[in-house]
This record gives structure tokens, sequence and C-alpha cells, in this order.
């Protein structure tokens, strides 16, 4: 070490004389030179003089750090928030109280998620569980085995179509006279971790803490036609969730689990990636808490009914801004007799489409008509460990935005509406948010410098 450390010193004279040349190409790769020599002499110096000469300098964090921006996101900054009504409660439900409180920033889903996005998450849904079953695993450094996606499914190999031969519908019981996929039997597995119990019950094993879900991944199709017992919806029933057409649709006939199972398959596919590339695993996704979704909402404007402002639901020029039910049922008259694209109508100041109208969107929270009243007024939240045996009413989930269904009231960013978390319905969708805190607090966008 100490010879290594002799011949690493350079003199003043000696860094003079490489930084010398008459010509400009030559002096550039001269000084590129020297500041090799440079940084070599400083890794030297650490290493022969054990360590950083006994000062408190802090260990480096060896993960390559870039604020992520996760595709098809935008980012809602930090800022105070008026919520609550910000117009009559015509329902007279109390449950919209005025308040102030404080939230940290967060990207969020620029439209709902769509069905093209949905159908993403069936697809590895439905080949994660062939390759389960034939096999394909491959070793990791840690000792445990995870599925080798380098290999090839052909669908058509006889060893696929044995070992998926209980996924299949039979071509006896078919309508069209050939064996088909049944997609309604892949399920979704995935582990959490219960931190606030851990908070909670410090002494017991972090085992009791893991909860292990099987949630189906399929939404339910046929919400179109149990929802309108009498009308005629057997063609978008057939059609909606699968054909190109409506790809950029938002995806709906999910339940609340079933969105969670989607949140916790996108944060496992994000940070695969990034695992990959030696990036750092930071945050996420997950459900917006409803107090985070009319942050959202507003865009930044303090107090208004509706994210485009108000107190209309048209511009000067008369055109409806939302997909709703207007006129007393007219629901053409916006556009969309039902759902419409994803990305339709102007979005809000933050850059987020169709946060009032189009699907209602599930929310985190459960549905407590008075938390506006006992919430913290610094990034507020409410949440309940629902157990089987627990009453009907502590199942029910928050609903917000409003949809193609609903007239204007549900519209208005403070309305506050519910559904019981096992149920679909034709005009419930959701999205997604992360949330990087560090950027929160300086209120820097992630991504900028």
């Amino acid at each position: 070490m100490h010879i290594l450390c002799k011949y690493l010193l350079i003199t003043k004279k000696e860094i003079h004389l490489l930084s010398y040349s008459k010509n400009t190409n030559e002096r550039m790769m001269k000084n590129f030179s020297l500041k090799a020599v440079i940084l070599g002499v400083i890794v030297a110096a650490w290493g022969c003089n054990g360590g950083p000469r006994g000062e408190l300098v802090g260990s480096p964090n060896r993960i390559n750090h870039t604020d992520p921006v996760p595709k098809g996101m935008v980012w809602v900054p930090s800022g105070v928030m008026h919520m609550g009504a910000s117009d009559q409660d015509i329902r007279n439900a109390g449950d919209v109280k005025n308040r102030v409180v404080q939230m940290l920033g967060f990207w969020m889903d620029a439209t709902e998620v769509t069905n093209a996005e949905y159908r993403q998450y069936i697809n590895w849904v439905r080949d994660s569980t062939a390759h389960s079953l034939i096999g394909n695993y491959k070793d990791n450094d840690d000792g445990s085995q995870s599925i080798d996606w380098r290999k090839k499914l052909r669908w058509s190999d006889e060893e696929v179509q044995d070992a998926m031969l209980a996924y299949y519908i039979p071509a006896s019981e078919s309508i069209w006279g050939k064996k088909e996929v049944d997609n309604y039997k892949f399920v979704y597995n995935y582990k959490s971790f219960d931190y606030d119990a851990m908070v909670r019950n410090p002494n017991k094993a972090r085992s009791s803490f893991v909860k292990d879900y099987m949630v189906k991944a399929y939404p339910d199709t046929t919400v179109w036609m149990k929802m309108f017992t009498y009308s005629y919806n057997e063609p978008i029933t057939h059609q909606y969730f699968w054909y190109k057409a409506f790809d950029n649709y938002p995806v709906v006939g999910v339940n609340w689990y079933q969105t969670q199972a989607f949140c916790d398959w996108r944060t496992q596919y994000w940070r695969s990636y990034r695992r990959a590339k030696k990036l750092y695993l930071e945050g996420e996704f997950k459900l917006p808490t409803e107090e985070q979704w009319e942050w959202a909402a507003r865009g930044g404007r303090s107090q208004s009914p509706y994210p485009w402002g108000g107190p209309y639901v048209v511009n000067k020029k008369g055109c409806y801004l939302a997909n709703f039910k207007p006129n007393r049922g007219n629901y053409g008259a916006d556009g969309g007799l039902y759902t419409v694209r994803a990305d339709a109508y102007w979005p809000n100041d933050y850059g987020l489409y169709n946060m009032s109208g189009n699907a209602a969107e599930w929310t985190m929270s459960p549905y407590i008509s008075n938390s506006y009243g006992f919430v913290a007024d610094m990034n507020p939240g409410v949440n309940i460990d629902v157990k089987d045996s627990d009453p009907l009413w502590h199942k029910r989930k928050t609903v917000r935005g409003g949809s193609w269904r609903d007239v204007a009231y549900y519209l208005q960013v403070s309305s506050r509406d519910y559904e019981f978390a096992d149920t679909a319905k034709a005009y419930i969708g959701f999205r997604t948010i992360i949330q990087n805190i560090a950027p929160s607090l300086t209120n820097r966008k992630p991504g900028k410098k």
C-alpha cells in the first residue's frame, strides 16, 4: 500500500507540464488524463490514510438515485387544501365538513386505468400461471426462485396445453365450438405486511404481520347486464373489455379488492425493472386516499366545485365539460352514452383527465360519514383493518368523482359516495398514485434538478 501511494503522488510542476500543449485537441486530452490521475490520487489517499482521515463524513449510498417519472403519470404538488363542501349539501348528509389540511405531493395517473392497461396485468397473470405449472423457474442469488421470463411460451405446444388443461372451457361447452381459455379462473396471489399492527405489537414475530391474498384477476364483464336488467346491454357486455375500439376506455367491473391486487402487481413489475437496472426502489403504487383524490381533483383551485372551476358544468359556448347524466336522463347530450375515452374532455390544471364524470373512482379510504371531523390536518387519512366477521358497514369504501350515470351533484370534487368493497359496477373504475416523500417535502417536482 505504501508503494502504491508513493507512485500516485504528483507534483505541481508535473501537473503544469501535463496540462500544457500547443494543440487544442491534445490539450483537452491531457486535461482529461490529468483529472483521471488526480481522481486516482484522491482514492489512493483515502485508502492510505485509513478512511476519511478520522472524520464523520457519512456512509455513501451506492444505489443510483434518479427520481423516477412513471409513464402516464403527472405530478400533484404539495400544498394547503380547503377540503369539504364547496356548495350546498343537497343530500343533507353532513359528511363534507369544511377543513384546512396540509397535503404532500405525489404522482397520479393522468387518466383512469384503461382496458388496455388492465389487460397487460391480466396477460401477466395468465402467462405467470403457465410458467409456474410448467416449472419455468430460475435460481436467484439469495437462494430463492422466480419465474424465468426468458423462456417463451408456445400455447400450441402439448406441454403447455396439458399444464393449462384446468383453465380451458372444453369445446363441448363453448358457444364457439372450440376450446377457449376461461379467464375467470386466473387468480393473482400476493402478500402484504401490516405495518400498523407491527407498531402496536413490536414483540410479536414478523411472520404474524404477513397477510396472504388470492384475488381473481379478470373484471366482471357481466356488470353491464346485471345492473341494467331492462336494457339491451348484451353487445357492450361482449365487447367492452377486449375489443380494440375500447382500449383507451376506463376499465370497469373491478371491485376494491381487485384494485389492491393490481396495485401490488404494478409495484412488483416496476421494482423488478428498477432492481435489474440497480436503481433505488422507493414508493409503491396504491389507490389515493379520498383526501388525496380531492386535492388532486381540485387542480389547485381552492373551494371550486368542479375540477375546471365552476360553477357550471358547461362552458360559455354551452359545451359540456364532463361525461355524466345531464337534462334528467339525456345521456348522449355530453358526447357519451356510456363511458368515453379516458383522456376525453379537457384536463384540470394538474393535467388530470376526467376527475369528475366518466367512471367514478375507488379510493383507499373506508366510508365513515364523520371522518372529516377527526382526521389529522397533516396528510390526513383513515384506514380500517376489516375482518370477515366485522359488520357490513365496515366494508364500505369511498367512491369519488361521479360517473356517466350520475347527476351533476356527484361530479363536485367534494361529494362523497360509497360502495361495498366486494362489489363491482359498470360505472366504477380507478386510478393509482405513487408517492416519493423527499421531493414532496421541498415541493420540488421529481426529475427536475
